[in-house]
């Protein structure tokens, strides 16, 4: 006597026959289990009308973007949280511009909670100081600045033999941090910038001296995130850790955000040097062999004008910066910070000196 069991009747048993005859997993069950598994993405069909199958709806899926944002605010709410006395580091570029936007989103409607804190070296691009001022003043938000002015002038710091005043930072920023009693600083360090960054943590103790050791980093399983510390130590945060560059740039055109025009093309005196394009300015004259050009350049990253490099570009917007960047194939740090040619380890060394 033979039996015949039809197809719908295979699919209530949670198996139907594929081409070639293999018994395959229904849409919605798992294979191997006796009940749907509703609420993992990955059983659930696609396209339209997914998880209708087993009558649930499908669960939203988040773009790349709003899970990177996501996990940011995230992080800025558990620092908040945990932490009595956060700052956030604040320069005026694009990675701390992108980090203050995410603040204020994280607390809307309410302001940011924490002051913003600047190593000011007395070489900035004048344009990046005002969008820095106008900014804090919009925001109504508490602005210290570490000098390292200051710190020359008194003599506890001496120029640099080539000028820049980058690595001379790390002195004025852990004298702000210990003077204010800042226990949490949010950075806008990024993993792709640079091999040492991309060792450390998304939250990254430093002992009692602002030091880092790289060996001493804590599992962060799950997005659980461990703030212990004693006194006398701090916390690194890096919220956009997972970000890219171009993430940074797509999120900038996404959310509108305003920054210094410096990041845009515009016509400039520039002089080469070390294979990059230097500003003429105060603090970053050319050599007598080295011929003054005007060209037109934007800058991927603002750092120091002793430091910093251009790069020609016609980028005029930020649609325009966004194609550029994807198709780069070198981080903004390698392209166009002189300070990170020091050394293979320049910047493993200043971080593990207390340098952001």
């Amino acid at each position: 006597m033979s039996i015949k069991t039809t197809n719908e009747e295979l699919q209530l048993a949670g198996l139907v026959h594929g081409t070639a005859g293999t018994p395959i997993a229904a849409p919605g069950v798992a294979s191997g289990l006796s009940e749907p598994r509703a609420g993992l993405i990955e059983d659930q069909p696609r396209g339209a009308g997914a998880g209708a199958a087993i009558g649930v709806a499908a669960p939203a899926r988040l773009s790349s973007l709003d899970t990177l944002e996501s996990e940011a605010i995230h992080i800025i709410r558990e620092v908040v949280a945990e932490f009595e006395r956060p700052a956030l580091l604040f320069s005026g570029g694009k990675d701390s511009v992108v980090m203050l936007h995410l603040a204020t989103k994280a607390f809307w409607p309410g302001k940011v909670p924490f002051p913003v804190l600047h190593v000011d070296t007395g070489h900035n691009f004048p344009e990046v100081i005002e969008f820095r001022d106008r900014t804090v003043e919009r925001l109504g938000l508490r602005l210290v600045v570490g000098s390292v002015q200051e710190f020359i002038d008194s003599g506890e710091l001496a120029e640099r033999a080539d000028g820049t005043r980058n690595p001379l930072q790390t002195v004025p920023l852990l004298d702000a941090i210990s003077s204010n009693r800042f226990d949490a600083v949010f950075g806008g360090g990024r993993r792709d910038e640079d091999k040492a960054r991309a060792k450390e943590r998304i939250l990254s103790l430093r002992d009692e001296f602002g030091q880092w050791d790289p060996r001493n980093q804590r599992p962060e399983l799950w997005n659980l995130y461990n703030g212990r510390h004693t006194v006398g130590q701090h916390v690194r945060a890096f919220p956009i850790s997972n970000w890219t560059e171009s993430d940074v740039w797509r999120y900038i055109e996404r959310e509108n955000i305003d920054l210094p025009g410096l990041y845009y093309a515009h016509e400039r005196e520039v002089f080469a040097r070390d294979g990059m394009w230097r500003a003429v300015g105060e603090v970053s004259q050319p050599r007598t062999d080295e011929q003054v050009l005007t060209k037109t350049v934007r800058y991927r990253t603002v750092g120091d004008m002793s430091c910093t490099g251009a790069v020609e570009s016609d980028a005029a917007t930020v649609r325009d910066v966004v194609i550029e960047v994807a198709a780069s194939t070198i981080t903004e740090r390698g392209a166009t910070r002189a300070d990170d040619r020091i050394s293979e380890a320049a910047m493993e060394d200043r971080k593990k000196d207390g340098y952001f």
